[in-house]
């Protein structure tokens, strides 16, 4: 996927937000250009989820800024995107701790033998 290729919720998010899909796209581009900035790469993990929260932060500050914003508050969107990555982190923390009981449990069944 090309880094500048935006995310297909980007009209959502531009609507929730009362900015011009344009103004989002513009902001989408100056994050995926930090991103890749701080990251020395422009894919990986680490890459599109500091991309996208940088962009989400940008649209939260033109949200501020925008003469709709006083009629209705933009929702903050930063925050859902922190909370997926909490709860995407949690599932692979359960995973991993299984993974040392079974071994654990394992290694107790059937112990190493040494040698002789």
């Amino acid at each position: 996927m090309n880094s500048m290729n935006a995310p297909k919720i980007l009209p959502w998010i531009a609507k929730k937000a009362g900015i011009s899909e344009e103004l989002a796209l513009k902001l989408w581009r100056r994050a995926v250009s930090e991103a890749e900035a701080l990251t020395g790469k422009a894919d990986g993990s680490e890459y599109w989820g500091l991309a996208v929260e940088r962009f989400l932060s940008l649209v939260e500050d033109e949200a501020g800024t925008s003469p709709q914003y006083a009629l209705t508050p933009a929702p903050q969107l930063a925050w859902m995107w922190r909370h997926q990555n909490r709860m995407s982190m949690l599932s692979l923390m359960a995973a991993q701790n299984t993974y040392r009981f079974w071994q654990h449990t394992w290694g107790n069944m059937y112990p190493a033998k040494k040698a002789a």
